[in-house]
């Protein structure tokens, strides 16, 4: 028995992690792609996503149809999930079972069918999901505000898509994408649970082990500019909620200033599980949160920051309390803003946030498809599953030095881009 990660590289560049867990006769088997929106241009933004659905459409060897009730009963489930720098599928089942999502998961890497058809119904769905995500305020507010801080860089777009490119693109679009990124050397496999590792990667060598390399994807050469002054978007839409989004721009989670900004964040605006799976826990200590939401000025307020390949964004959010104003919101947090300076971070408050942010990250890490999870986003981010298993390391080490340092070169108002919802029905009473 062991607890260790193993981790190897089988000769078509396919990247295995594994870790044996024998606390119950579990396992999850993932399979991550280094694909997202970030590999996106304008013309097939969206795409990502749209061949996350076909990769569930069936192969000659599993038909459409027939991979949900063989994973259900064998007493499983499984799912996926695309964002802005990957695409992952998994599969928790008995342990004893586990060969069927090895089995599956290897036939669809290389022979999802993408019938025509198919590719038209699911447009209708993809689009259905677009239209659906548009009755969300919040959607519509990151979406402008995302594609007003990101002007060069493909993060400037939605993991959904552009509704003009989701209405153009074909199922050869698709695919070429699936061709391009779907293939062992752009891969990794991370199993998790109740087995040997050595029988795990003899399993995978055989189902894996044959499938051909593809080209190298490359780097994302465009990469976004330095910002030269504080950005501002407004969108008005239905409802009678407003919300504000103050976005500044972040390192990558590769870089050394990633963990300091993290718990900054945890001090500031209440902990999280370093952006990643799981947390979601109480803010209501936070500066943040008694600046704003005791006030009454909102009736929610909450930071996020999450690991990203290339550097993106920290946002702080707030709900506007009805009777108040988008205005008296963004002082009140400015006001705050400036406090960290005059009134750093102190000991105690650090102390509290390291605490709260270990706590939600172990959390987040509970479980066996946790642990699966967290090994998998991080070795797709970062390239390196230890990253995840030092964290807490890491943290430890950060000082209130660290904090103060981060603090000032990226809550800069020169680095930010400010958001507005407001809601057409206050703007028709004014």
């Amino acid at each position: 028995m062991t607890n260790s990660v193993h981790k190897t590289t089988l000769h078509n560049g396919l990247t295995v992690v594994l870790k044996e867990m024998h606390h119950a006769p579990v396992a999850s088997f993932m399979v991550w792609y280094r694909v997202g929106s970030r590999q996106e241009t304008p013309g097939n933004t969206g795409i990502s996503h749209w061949v996350e659905h076909m990769m569930f459409k069936g192969t000659p060897t599993f038909p459409n149809g027939t991979l949900d009730s063989l994973v259900s009963r064998e007493g499983g489930y499984w799912n996926a999930f695309t964002w802005i720098d990957f695409t992952a599928y998994y599969e928790t089942m008995p342990s004893h079972k586990i060969d069927l999502a090895i089995q599956l998961e290897a036939d669809r890497m290389a022979n999802t069918l993408m019938e025509p058809e198919e590719v038209e119904s699911e447009r209708t769905v993809i689009i259905s999901e677009r239209q659906m995500y548009e009755n969300d305020p919040n959607f519509q507010l990151m979406e402008e505000l995302t594609s007003a801080a990101f002007r060069v860089h493909p993060y400037h777009h939605e993991v959904i898509g552009d509704l003009a490119d989701l209405t153009t693109m074909t199922r050869t679009d698709l695919y070429g994408h699936y061709q391009r990124y779907y293939v062992p050397n752009n891969a990794i496999v991370v199993a998790v649970g109740d087995f040997s590792q050595e029988e795990m990667l003899v399993k995978i060598e055989n189902q894996f082990g044959n499938l051909p390399s593809g080209e190298p994807s490359g780097p994302i050469l465009r990469q976004e500019p330095e910002q030269k002054g504080e950005r501002r978007t407004i969108v008005q839409g239905p409802g009678d909620t407003a919300y504000l989004t103050v976005a500044y721009r972040a390192p990558a989670a590769s870089d050394p200033d990633y963990l300091p900004l993290a718990l900054l964040n945890a001090a500031f605006a209440g902990g999280s599980s370093l952006g990643m799976f799981g947390g979601g826990g109480s803010n209501k200590s936070s500066r943040l949160y008694k600046a704003l939401v005791n006030t009454e000025l909102a009736a929610s307020a909450y930071g996020g920051l999450t690991p990203t390949s290339d550097p993106f964004l920290y946002t702080i959010n707030a709900v506007v309390q009805a009777g108040r104003s988008l205005s008296e919101v963004e002082a009140a947090l400015d006001a705050e803003l400036a406090r960290l300076e005059t009134e750093p971070i102190n000991e105690l408050e650090l102390a509290k946030a390291l605490k709260r942010a270990k706590a939600e990250f172990v959390l987040a890490g509970e479980s066996i498809t946790g642990q699966a999870q967290l090994l998998g986003m991080t070795e797709a981010v970062v390239g390196d599953y230890t990253w995840y298993e030092t964290v807490l390391d890491r943290l430890s080490q950060i000082t209130l030095d660290d904090i103060e340092r981060v603090r000032k070169a990226y809550l800069r108002p020169s680095q930010r881009t400010v958001g507005y919802y407001e809601p057409e029905a206050t703007r028709l009473n004014q």
